[in-house]
């Protein structure tokens, strides 16, 4: 637990060498046996404790658990290449399917409640079905085929899961089977070496079932190499798989993966964490301290009314309804928040008590906001999550608002933005994140989601019942890929997987960041096309009520159009929302409005699209749904040479607001918009915002090179924030030409070289992109 002193490391080392012996000794005197400890404990946590299986939502889960398991056990049918009929060994169904239903059936025989609790038929077929398994296919003699997840992640998880609720009904000979099935896909070397597919999260999912097997094979070494195992994922790392120090997570390489990743992540650290805790096997490393502080740190932000931002979902946004998915789950952006909401909740059961409550706040503040389905009803759950949900619900601690603010995830090239009448997250591509993710059949058109898609949720609107949000209701399966909301792409057509899998496309680009006062920002994008020839530099300042987009530099030699995509609307099914043009603006109906004071006539297109999640992932199901599409768009023309554009997005905005906006000729000041600088001000807000693509000047702001630079003024006091995404790491000068009284306040890195008639600053970057911040007394 955190809140005890930690042993130090010899004494834990003595004490997992002498646990044989302590075990004997234990038995002897008519003690626990701390094996059979551990295993009832992980069936605590795996199967939930503390709530009445007669009471809702449990009596309605566990039965419907229940009759799952029925059917189940009346439709298995063992053949040579199969458990059921129609879904083989072989890819794409694979033997993780099939370990899923029996994982199904175990929990129905183990559980209360269930109507099927005990049942010795129900039993017996888990048994002939493991024994399937174990000879046709899951053994030391055979060698895995296909996905390698299945083999070493999936299915041993499963089996562990398995073999521990059933543990005092398979007799030795099942139980070391199980075993060493496990222990041959998952070998010991794959935990010796930091490396390839056990990096991360895989590491996490690896440890826990390499640990179950110590637990139940009754193997001492082997649960230290499982918690020994795990410390490799707590420090922050610099580039690759993992937890960056601006709260960034990165999977697959080059893949933002804050959201399914690094759920499993926190769940399989919280599950490992609440087992070991207070045993001699406990994870004590000071640096898991790192992944408590992520609940907050990298993983509130990307949550928003409960759901988890796509921009961080990777190929996952692909999965919406899958073919095989015995619940029939819409597995969208509310799927996956949820899910990370439920680890947050287990994470919190061995967190200190400050920061477990800080926690349930998040939690209660997501649960209500939530009316997507009601979290604590949600049919993913399983009873385990239910209760812990339910006891976070109950507690005394209030719930959390979302916090107002901006969030630059330099590492993994995301912003996230809290606006007083909006959220928005922002999703680019670099050399070092990929424009995009596919692999396994999933995810093969998602070309442009790093070409600047810009999501945005008006505060609110919400998430409605009849589940008409915008990027949760069919959105993925319906939307044209080629005109995603705020990108800037070429409309030359691209084959599916283009590019690669597994984040094989990377635009050969390093100018992508941004600086943030922690409120407001400046963020800008490099853009380089998808097997294209786009060249493009595009900034968007984030205000309190709005963002301004820029786009310069826009050149192509594809022989096709190219678009920037101002938005894509998602109207729902037969949507009827008025959208209204007037001179330099138009609104959308419970939507927002936008600014156009140039930069192109405004296209504007309402139609219905068709599609199914069989059409974007090979295992999705093919039933077809319609959703009516609001979409908008500047034409830069065929082959452009440094075209432009500029316009505002006002999120939540009505149709008199927006007018009025348009018509405010003094609120908002474009200073520069061309390949070399983009730069905004906001008097109302004593804002400067700038994006300089090399060296230059724009107003009374200089730099010596490529920088991005935020200036806030309040009163006689001004912040400047800077930043360097080129990320060369040589330091740079920056010169502002106003009068200066004193320096209050010099961040790390920032050297003063003058302060009087103007202030000149030398500025060392930071790691990573990390902003530099210098305050100032003005005269």
């Amino acid at each position: 637990m955190s809140g005890l002193p930690r042993p130090p490391r010899r004494t834990l080392l003595l004490a997992a060498a002498l646990v044989p012996a302590l075990a004997s000794g234990a038995r002897a005197a008519g003690g626990p046996d701390p094996y059979d400890t551990l295993r009832r404990r992980w069936l605590d946590i795996a199967l939930g404790t503390g709530y009445d299986p007669g009471a809702a939502p449990y009596a309605l889960r566990l039965g419907q658990l229940g009759v799952q398991a029925r059917e189940f056990s009346g439709t298995m049918a063992p053949a040579p290449d199969s458990l059921w009929p129609g879904h083989p060994f072989d890819p794409p169904a694979g033997i993780t399917f099939s370990y899923g239903r029996l994982w199904t059936m175990a929990q129905a025989w183990a559980q209360p409640g269930t109507g099927a609790t005990g049942d010795p038929a129900l039993l017996d077929a888990v048994l002939r079905g493991l024994d399937h398994l174990r000879v046709r296919v899951y053994n030391p003699s055979t060698s895995r085929y296909g996905n390698w997840w299945e083999w070493q992640i999936g299915s041993p998880r499963l089996l562990m899961d398995i073999t521990a609720a059933l543990y005092e009904r398979l007799g030795a000979d099942r139980i070391a089977a199980a075993c060493a099935a496990v222990g041959h896909f998952v070998p010991d070397a794959m935990l010796t070496d930091y490396s390839g597919t056990s990096t991360g999260a895989n590491r996490v999912d690896l440890c826990r079932s390499v640990a179950l097997r110590g637990i139940l094979g009754r193997d001492a070494g082997r649960i230290s190499l499982a918690r020994d195992a795990l410390s490799p994922v707590f420090p922050y790392v610099a580039r690759g798989d993992g937890l960056y120090a601006d709260g960034s997570f990165v999977q697959h390489m080059w893949v933002a993966y804050s959201g399914t990743y690094g759920q499993v992540l926190l769940d399989g650290l919280g599950r490992l964490f609440a087992l070991l805790a207070g045993s001699p096997w406990e994870v004590t490393d000071p640096a898991r301290q790192n992944i408590l502080d992520g609940v907050e740190h990298a993983c509130a932000p990307l949550i928003h009314d409960g759901l988890v931002m796509d921009c961080v979902n990777g190929r996952a946004i692909s999965r919406g309804c899958l073919q095989d998915d015995d619940l029939h789950l819409m597995r969208s952006d509310h799927f996956h928040g949820r899910a990370l909401i439920a680890a947050v909740a287990l994470l919190a059961g061995g967190a200190a008590q400050e920061q477990r409550e800080r926690w349930y706040g998040l939690v209660k503040g997501w649960i209500q906001r939530d009316t997507t389905a009601p979290v604590l009803t949600a049919q993913q759950f399983d009873v385990a999550d239910l209760a812990r949900l339910h006891a976070v619900a109950a507690s005394s601690v209030p719930p959390a608002p979302e916090p107002l603010g901006h969030r630059l995830f330099p590492a993994m090239d995301r912003a996230v933005h809290r606006g007083s009448r909006f959220t928005a997250a922002l999703s680019m591509a670099s050399d070092r994140i990929a424009h995009y993710e596919c692999g396994n059949g999933e995810n093969p058109r998602g070309w442009h989601t790093g070409s600047g898609m810009l999501y945005w949720w008006p505060q609110g609107r919400g998430d409605r019942s009849d589940r008409s949000d915008q990027y949760t209701d069919w959105f993925w399966p319906t939307v044209d890929w080629y005109r995603l909301p705020g990108t800037t792409v070429s409309t030359k057509r691209l084959a599916d997987r283009a590019g690669g899998e597994w984040g094989a496309p990377k635009p050969d680009v390093r100018w992508v960041g941004g600086a943030t006062d922690g409120t407001y920002a400046a963020v800008g994008q490099h853009l380089k096309g998808l097997g294209s020839t786009l060249e493009a530099r595009k900034s968007w300042f984030f205000l309190d009520d709005a963002v301004v987009c820029l786009g310069a530099g826009i050149s192509c030699a594809d022989g096709v159009p190219v678009e920037t995509v101002v938005d894509n609307r998602n109207l729902g099914e037969n949507g009827t929302q008025a959208f209204v043009r007037g001179r330099h603006w138009a609104h959308l109906e419970g939507h927002g409005g936008w600014i156009l004071p140039c930069g192109g006539a405004l296209h504007a297109l309402r139609e219905d699209r068709t599609g199914a999640w069989s059409d974007i992932n090979e295992g999705g199901t093919r039933e077809r749904r319609t959703r009516r599409w609001q979409t908008l768009w500047l034409d830069h023309g065929t082959d452009p040479a440094e075209a432009c554009y500029r316009y505002v997005l006002l999120p939540g905005a009505s149709r008199a607001e927006t007018q009025a906006r348009a018509a405010d000729r003094h609120w908002l000041s474009v200073l520069a918009n061309d390949g070399a600088r983009q730069a905004v001000a906001v008097p109302r807000l004593g804002l400067t915002g700038a994006n300089f693509w090399r060296a230059g000047t724009v107003g009374d702001l200089s730099v010596s090179a490529g920088a991005s630079v935020l200036i806030v003024r309040r009163g006689r006091t001004a912040v400047l924030c800077v930043s360097e995404p080129p990320r060369t790491g040589e330091p740079l000068e920056i010169v502002w030409d106003r009068p200066v009284r004193a320096v209050l306040r010099a961040g790390e890195g920032v050297g003063i070289l003058a302060a009087d008639r103007r202030l000149r600053l030398r500025v060392t970057p930071g790691m990573a992109c990390s902003g530099r911040e210098c305050e100032v007394a003005l005269r």
